[in-house]
Formats: structure tokens, sequence, C-alpha cells
């Protein structure tokens, strides 16, 4: 009588799932789970290997019945004790060979001795082997894993988890979903040849039938579970092994980089105080040598000392980071060696900070003896160059007598001004020091560069003013076809029309003076005048202009016709206001002298007294 395939299927995994365990242990095979646990003999056996625990006396060659059923009643005792519950099993079943009660037990042991360790994420053994089995072969082309029977039929779920475990094995690639007797071969015989996983189905079981029996496939496939499982555990203690070594490595690494970085900080730091012992000393050095190793030293302080107070807290981190890392793994703690301890750097520390303190006092010092200096000398050429052109000025002021002497004069002081340009430039690079160094004070002198630059400024513009009018006072005195008043009159306009001062006018200034004294010409006659009045130069000097100015009054400014003109501008009036005289367009200068010379009447000035008294 042939099994219905879903039993034959079970029989044959469910015998070799037994035979594997009574192989390994050295107890002979059976041949039919229907004949070969009638005695209990094969059974307990059995459970006492997968259970790991004696089942305690039970007969060995049992021959009566009452033997046998006590020996079945044995391991399921065993088996209840061990909390799987049993449900119309009895010891009489199985000794009667009923096999489908026999597969059932069997099928509680499978699930309670092989499956049920098998956990993911707290499911149930099967739902988490299923879940295990999707993981693996997730992404793999054609394999779509959701159940234990028809989603292993073509093989390639088998294949991906070879591939996925062992790819140097198998090329899940290359394979061709249209065969699945071939894949499922392949399979089978890589995992039973190479991997070592017992072979309880054929391929025929998997293949050959519309729907593989999920008992039998998830059988097989817990035994993959394992396997691979083993191979991750081993592949798992590999990582931690590596792990363990890469950190190690690290730990000696940071060891070895904290050494090397505190020997060279510990040396730049000795560097640095030898170069302060050894350095000059700067009392006897030049403000601009003092200068220069104050800002090395600054440089110093605000960027090297910056570095190594970063890199010393840097490695004290380094050392703390080193000693949890070792701490953490209960390795035994580091301990730099002597010499690049905490301590040391400390102590090379403290004395470089001892050290940095004795040169900024050098330092300081010198730089102040020096300032000190600075503001001397300074002061002293500040006081000498007041003195000296105080006393060219006072000359410049008192001068008098005959025009000639003071000529000879004005020009002797002109010269004793040139060495004092020389020495306003010695100033100026004092007073840069000084700027340089900070020197703001000064108890010496009262006298500063700018003050002094400018009262020099003053005085040649003196010497040069003075110059011009003696000059010009020599001119007047020799024209004596004008009266003093023409001259004095002529002198102010060209003083007011001589903006650079440099007792000449230039065309178009000289266009402004002879236009406030009334002489107007068109443009083209102005350049024609301008050009004959200064002889062809680029400029009219005072005498050339007292000369044009004779030639062109001449017999024209007699008192009568200054009275007139008097008369003229105060249309009539026996008095002349300020505002007559401004609409005559005298220049403001000229109305102001007036003013202050003309007798003063009830409605303005008398000018008839006042030509009376010059005439007279």
């Amino acid at each position: 009588m042939s099994l219905p395939q879903w039993i034959a299927t079970q029989h044959k995994a469910f015998l070799r799932w037994a035979n594997t365990y009574l192989e390994a242990n050295q107890i002979g095979t059976m041949v039919s789970l229907e004949t070969d646990f009638c005695d209990g003999v094969r059974l307990c056996q059995l459970i006492e290997i997968i259970g790991k625990e004696s089942l305690g006396r039970y007969s060995g060659q049992p021959r009566m019945r009452f033997q046998m059923i006590e020996n079945v009643n044995t391991a399921l005792a065993f088996i209840r004790h061990r909390g799987v519950q049993l449900h119309n099993i009895g010891a009489e079943d199985i000794c009667d060979g009923n096999l489908k009660l026999i597969l059932g037990l069997l099928w509680i042991l499978i699930l309670r001795f092989t499956i049920e360790d098998i956990s993911e994420e707290g499911l149930s053994a099967k739902e988490g082997l299923l879940l295990w089995c999707q993981r693996k072969t997730a992404g793999y082309k054609g394999v779509a894993v959701k159940d234990f029977s028809g989603s292993w039929s073509d093989g390639l779920a088998f294949c991906a988890l070879l591939d996925k475990h062992r790819p140097d094995l198998i090329d899940f690639a290359q394979l061709d979903p249209t065969k699945p007797r071939e894949n499922m071969e392949l399979a089978i015989s890589i995992a039973t040849e190479q991997i070592g996983i017992p072979q309880i189905l054929d391929v025929e079981d998997i293949c050959g039938v519309a729907k593989p029996d999920e008992r039998s496939v998830m059988t097989y496939v817990a035994y993959w579970f394992h396997a691979f499982s083993a191979l991750d555990m081993i592949e798992n203690a590999g990582r931690r092994l590596e792990k363990f070594v890469e950190m190690t490595s690290s730990a000696y690494a940071m060891q070895s980089g904290y050494e090397e970085r505190m020997k060279a900080l510990l040396k730049a730091i000795a560097t640095q105080k030898e170069k302060w012992e050894q350095a000059a000393d700067p009392e006897h050095l030049a403000y601009v040598e003092v200068k220069q190793q104050t800002a090395e030293h600054a440089t110093f302080k605000i960027k090297t000392k910056r570095e190594w107070t970063r890199e010393k807290a840097s490695l004290a981190s380094l050392l703390g980071n080193i000693r949890t890392k070792l701490a953490t793994y209960n390795l035994k703690e580091y301990s730099p060696p002597v010499g690049l301890r905490s301590a040391d750097v400390e102590a090379a520390w403290k004395e470089l900070h001892m050290g940095e303190i004795n040169r900024s006092k050098l330092l300081n010092q010198s730089m102040r003896r020096l300032k000190e200096s600075l503001r001397k000398r300074f002061a002293d050429a500040a006081n000498e160059f007041s003195d000296r052109l105080s006393v060219l000025s006072t000359a410049i002021s008192q001068m008098d007598g005959p025009l000639e002497d003071q000529l000879e004069e004005i020009a002797d002081i002109s010269e004793k001004l040139r060495p004092l340009t020389e020495k306003i430039r010695l100033l100026k690079e004092l007073d840069t020091s000084c700027v340089e160094a900070n020197v703001e004070e000064n108890d010496y002198t009262v006298y500063s560069y700018d003050e002094l630059e400018y009262d020099l400024g003053l005085a040649k513009e003196s010497v040069k003013k003075k110059l011009a009018f003696i000059e010009n006072q020599i001119v007047a005195r020799n024209m004596t076809n004008l009266t003093p008043i023409q001259l004095e009159e002529f002198e102010s306009v060209f003083r007011h029309f001589d903006k650079s001062q440099h007792n000449a006018l230039l065309e178009s200034e000289f266009s402004g003076a002879l236009a406030s004294l009334g002489l107007v010409y068109s443009e083209t006659e102005m350049h024609e005048v301008f050009q004959a009045a200064s002889e062809g130069q680029v400029s009219v000097s005072f005498e050339q202009f007292i000369t044009f100015m004779v030639e062109v009054t001449e017999d024209q400014l007699s008192a009568e016709q200054v009275l007139q003109s008097f008369a003229e501008v105060a249309d009539g009036k026996m008095y002349v206001t300020e505002l007559d005289l401004q609409n005559s367009l005298i220049p403001e200068p000229m109305i102001d002298q007036l003013k202050d010379t003309m007798p003063k009447t009830a409605d303005g000035f008398d000018y008839i007294a006042y030509m009376e008294r010059l005439t007279l």
C-alpha cells in the first residue's frame, strides 16, 4: 500500500533527521519509523541525545509488550517534563506503529529541539525562521520566500542562501530560473558536500511535487539556518577579533602619536627657553633692535604660545581618550614614559612662563629707557629749534632804518632760515620714532613737530612778504611821478590781487587789479596790455605794475581831479557814505582804509576836509 505523498515525504525527512543524531552518537540507524520505534529503545536514545539529559533507567532489550510500553512512556514523560504538551499520543500508538502519530511526535520534537531556538525579533520559531529566510534572500531576482512550501520549488531560494553566505561556492547570476531541478540539485549537492548540511530531502521531494510538504521543508531549512548561523557566529567572532586588533592598533598609534607630539612640544619649549637665555641683554641695544625683539616677543605670545597652549590641551585630551579606550576593553592602563607625563609638561610650562616673564621685564625696562631717551632727544632738538626761530622772528619784526639796510638784513635772515629746514627734517624723524614707540606725552618740551613746522612756515612767509615789501618800497620810492596816495593805492591793489604772494601778478590777476582801478579793457586789448607790461613774461612784477600805472595815470590824478571824483561818487553831496563808496566798486580794503582816515560827519564822511588835510 503506497503512502500519501506528504506522509512519504515526512517519513523520509523525519527518519533522516533522527538518524543524523543517532549516527553522530554511533548508534545504529533506523530503517522505518513504523517499526524501529515500537520497543521505545530508539525513541529513548534519540530523546536523550537531543535533550542532552539522561532519562534514567529503561529497558535496553525489552521482550515483553509492557516493557516496550514502559520505555515509550518514559520517553513521553521526559518530553512532558521539558514543557512540551502532548495531545492524543499514547505509548500504545507508538508501539503499534501508528505512523501518523509517530510523525506528529517527531514534528513536536523537531519544533522543540531543532526549530524552537530560532528567533527573529521576538517572533515564533516558524515566523522567525521565515523572516530570516526573507532577509537573507532579499534583493535576489526571482526569489520571494512567502512560506515553507511552494516558495522553494524552483531551488532559487536555496541557491540565494548559498550565495548570501558562501558566494565562493555558487554564482547566482548564472542560474537559469527555467531549470528548477538543476538549481535544486546544485543547491543540495553544495549544501551537503561543502557545507555539511544533512540531506533529509531529495530533489523530487521539493521540485517533483505540486506543493512541497511544509513541515519537511521547514525541517530542512532549519538545518540551513543552523549551519549558516554557525558561519555567522564565526564571522562575528572574526569581526570581533578584527575590531579588537583595530582597537589595540588604534590605541598603540594614539600612544605613539602622544609620545611623539609630547617630545616635540617639550623640545620646542626647551629651545625657546635656551633662546631667551642666550639672547643679548636689551639694555645695550638700540631702539630699532629692542623694538624688533619686542615685536618678536609679542608674536610669540599671540601666536606660538597659543599654538603650544592648544597642543598642550590637545595632548591632555588625547591621553584621556587613550585611557578611556583601554578601560572600555578592560586593557592595561597606559602610563606615558618618564619625561613625557603630564607632570613633566606642566613643569616645563612653568619654567617657560617664568622665562617669558623675565624676558618681558627686560624688554619693557629697555623700552622705557629708550622712550625716555627719545623724549629727551626730541625735546632738546625742539627747544633749540624754537629758540633759533624765535630769534629770527624777532629780528624780522624789529627791522627799521634805510630800505637798503633792511633789504640786506632780510636777505641775511633768509639765509639763516635755511639750516632750520634741515633741522625740521630731523625733528620729523624724531617725531616719527616717538609715534612708533607710542611716546605721547613729553615733560621736557611744550613744542610739537606740527607746531614747529607751522611756525617755520610762518617765518618763511614773513621773510618773503617782508622782502617783497622792501623791494616794492624801493620801487615806489623811485617813482617820483606818483603821489604818496597813488603809491599807497597801487601797492594796496597789487597786494590784494597777488594771491600766490610771489610779488607778481598773473594775467587774470593783473586784469582784476586794473579793473579795480577803473581801467577796463576788452579781452584782446587786455592780453596786449599784459604782454606789454610784463615785457613778454608770464607775470607782472611790482616794479612793472607801478611803471605801467605811472604811464597810464601820469597827469591824470591831480588833487582837483580826486576831489571831483569824490563829488561824483557822493552824487553832489558834501559828504560821502559807505554805500556810495561800495557802489563805485572801490575794493573793500580801500573802503575800510578811507573810513579809518576820513573825518566823520553826522551823515557820512567829510571828503572835502580829508582832501584839504592831504594837500595842504
